[in-house]
């Protein structure tokens, strides 16, 4: 298989650039290895629990929202771009 050229090089390039912009601002949920729901796309990481610990932080989903209106001035927010 011969190598790419640096014009095809530079259109994949484009092409992959493109394709990463468009997942900004979007989730996906994978399932881990070992069990675990992984969600991806709230930051440079992807955060994982298990069943049960999503269970149970969405029946505190109330009391989330309300703690962070509460602690709102205390916390680190992203400027509007």
């Amino acid at each position: 298989m011969a190598e790419p050229t640096y014009e095809e090089m530079k259109a994949r390039l484009a092409e992959l650039e493109k394709q990463a912009g468009r997942r900004t601002g979007s989730l996906e949920f994978r399932v881990s290895e070992k069990g675990g729901v992984s969600v991806y796309g709230l930051g440079r990481f992807p955060v994982t629990l298990y069943y049960e610990q999503w269970t149970r932080l969405l029946d505190q989903v109330d009391h989330l929202r309300s703690f962070l209106e509460e602690n709102k001035s205390k916390l680190k927010l992203k400027e509007p771009k």
